[in-house]
């Protein structure tokens, strides 16, 4: 009788600190999911990025960065480019500075466009993309809230993936005679932990970024020349040095690497699942063996 009582007890010790346990995965996990400081824009640290426009010449942005306000024309196409790694969520907002209303002739209505390496427009999960704004507006925010990077996915989905995130801001509708004049934008991005929940089994083989030396075709019947070999001969040492990336200089790599790192709080509920495995079996014995050794028939 003295054994079970210890045994129960020392099971609802070990219960409550397993679900203790478990409270601070879910706090600690919450903490996570919660945006900086920086994803309103208000307390992100500004950085000089100026836009592309195209791209090939995408500006160089860096995540939880808000650039200071570029100078451009209305109909200009104005392309950024981030890293995103496995396991994020990330936010893109943008803030539009209008002409002067006396110089405006009707309402104008700007997008806001993220796509991903393989140049796949990715849809928001939430967000305001697409904005109107009328004669008497001076500024108009838009934002886009992406789904979560996946570290894997199928070849026919579209999901997002670990690499390059590009984001272009351009005007849609407004009266030609509005064509030209002065605007500036400024673009920040932040990203949250998606958690252990939304994580994938599999790894892409490399992240989908820009490459840095892209290739030329060839006429297959030509006759290579001495310069064409020595230039092959050079980026074959290249591509044989291992301190040769594939990712341009500008575009970061994540701190935690493309694959997101390996921590996860999967591990969390991993183990506290063996607690609780380790609990029933302990229980179940206690209760199946019996309150003492079984005497003999005579």
């Amino acid at each position: 009788m003295r054994t079970t009582r210890t045994a129960r007890r020392a099971a609802a010790v070990l219960l409550a600190g397993a679900a203790l346990f478990a409270a601070g995965a879910g706090t600690a996990a919450a903490d996570d999911a919660t945006p900086s400081p920086g994803a309103s824009g208000t307390g992100a640290t500004e950085e000089t990025v100026q836009p592309g426009t195209g791209f090939r010449t995408a500006g160089n942005l860096r995540p939880g960065v808000r650039t200071t306000p570029a100078s451009a024309s209305t109909g200009d196409y104005l392309y950024w480019v981030f890293p995103a790694a496995a396991g994020e969520v990330p936010t893109v907002s943008a803030t539009v500075t209008l002409p002067e209303a006396a110089t405006r002739h009707g309402n104008q209505t700007w997008q806001l466009d993220v796509y991903d390496g393989l140049r796949r427009r990715q849809a928001c999960a939430s967000g305001k993309p697409t904005r109107t704004a009328s004669a008497q507006d001076t500024q108009l925010e838009l934002s886009c809230r992406l789904r979560t990077v996946r570290a894997w996915s199928e070849a026919w989905a579209d999901d997002p993936l670990p690499g390059a995130y590009y984001i272009r801001l351009t005007v849609l509708r407004l009266p030609d005679q509005d064509l030209g004049l002065p605007v500036q934008a400024q673009i920040g991005t932040t990203s949250t932990d998606a958690g252990g929940s939304k994580a994938v089994d599999g790894e892409l083989a490399a992240p989908l970024t820009p490459v840095a030396k892209a290739g030329a075709t060839l006429d297959p019947n030509a006759v290579p020349s001495a310069s064409a070999t020595e230039e092959s001969d050079e980026v074959a040492d290249d591509e044989a040095d291992p301190s040769a990336s594939p990712v341009p200089a500008g575009l970061a790599q994540p701190e935690d690497g493309w694959g997101g790192g390996w921590w996860s709080d999967r591990w969390i509920w991993t183990a506290a699942g063996g607690v609780l495995a380790a609990l029933a079996g302990v229980a179940g014995y206690s209760l199946t063996r019996g309150r003492g050794r079984v005497r003999p028939v005579a």
